[in-house]
């Protein structure tokens, strides 16, 4: 998972995060915005590869609660969002993005904790894939859709009898709910400065989520130690890819950005493998890259219209 989107060319997220302020890029500018990128889609695969290393800890559903209040209150005290002056649609608009948030992190470890990562982000992504090739309408997006399709019937060994049906289904609909979730990011950027919406979100979400993680990991979610990895979780698949895409998005077009999102599956495949010891096999690392290159075609067709942001 990554940063919130205003993008819908983008078969990934592109931005809510805030782009005024002062530049300082640093040391992490140093990197150059391509790494920068690159460097924030490590560290949300990575970190939901350290998450399902807590989930035997936590519970799943216990995991998203500590990933989701950690979040939400480090961009409270970061943004420090003004609660008055919004209209009654913007707090509608908010609460829906919220919403759509908490359930497509809770649907996305739901799928992790049964399938493979590398195969969870691939299931995911045709989620906002379908999402542009339906906000383009062109015909040379039917090619897109086929070799994404084809790349999901490699991945199930044509059959998804390699893969357990439930987590093939939580993460398609993770991938649903990660579309309503960047058109409602958009819809949230144009009515809040700033990152004002991203953390009023993350805070409806986490207190909407709360009540799964008590009831299904209870006084678990107060050790230390699971406490500490939760918030490592948060840094590592919010705080820090919003930071270092923030940065990014300085100096890069969000077309570009979007082409470089679309290498999420492949690097959640490395995380899996690296981390949690999950290796694809040939067929399912060729279906990770058509999907790839179907999100890339995608978005390159959008951007070709002339169709980069909404």
């Amino acid at each position: 998972m990554t940063a919130p989107s205003t993008d819908l060319s983008s078969p990934l997220p592109v931005a809510t995060t805030p782009t005024g302020g002062p530049g300082g890029p640093g040391r992490l500018g140093s990197l150059g915005p391509v790494g920068l990128v690159l460097a924030g889609g490590v560290s949300v695969q990575f970190g939901a590869a350290l998450a399902v290393t807590l989930m035997p800890r936590a519970g799943a559903l216990g995991v998203v609660t500590l990933r989701l209040l950690a979040a939400a209150i480090v961009l409270l005290v970061v943004c420090r969002p003004r609660l008055r002056g919004h209209s009654r649609t913007d707090w509608g608009t908010v609460v829906v993005f919220g919403l759509a948030m908490a359930a497509m992190n809770g649907l996305f470890y739901q799928a992790v904790d049964r399938i493979p990562l590398g195969a969870a982000v691939t299931l995911e992504v045709l989620g906002p894939l379908t999402l542009s090739v339906l906000a383009s309408r062109r015909a040379v997006n039917a090619v897109w859709a086929a070799l994404a399709l084809a790349g999901v019937f490699l991945l199930g060994g044509g059959d998804f009898g390699a893969l357990d049906p439930l987590g093939v289904a939580f993460a398609l609909a993770a991938g649903a709910m990660w579309a309503a979730y960047i058109v409602f990011s958009a819809r949230t950027g144009r009515r809040f400065p700033q990152a004002d919406g991203l953390a009023l979100a993350m805070a409806v979400g986490a207190l909407a989520f709360l009540p799964f993680g008590v009831v299904e990991s209870g006084t678990r979610l107060l050790d230390p130690v699971t406490l500490a990895l939760g918030a490592a979780v948060a840094v590592m698949s919010s705080v820090l890819p919003y930071t270092l895409e923030l940065l990014a998005l300085r100096r890069l077009p969000a077309s570009t950005f979007a082409v470089l999102m679309s290498l999420e599956p492949g690097l959640a495949a490395l995380a899996g493998f690296l981390i949690l010891g999950q290796a694809l096999s040939a067929l399912q690392a060729l279906a990770v890259a058509l999907v790839i290159v179907a999100s890339m075609g995608a978005v390159r067709t959008q951007v070709g219209r002339g169709k980069a942001t909404v």
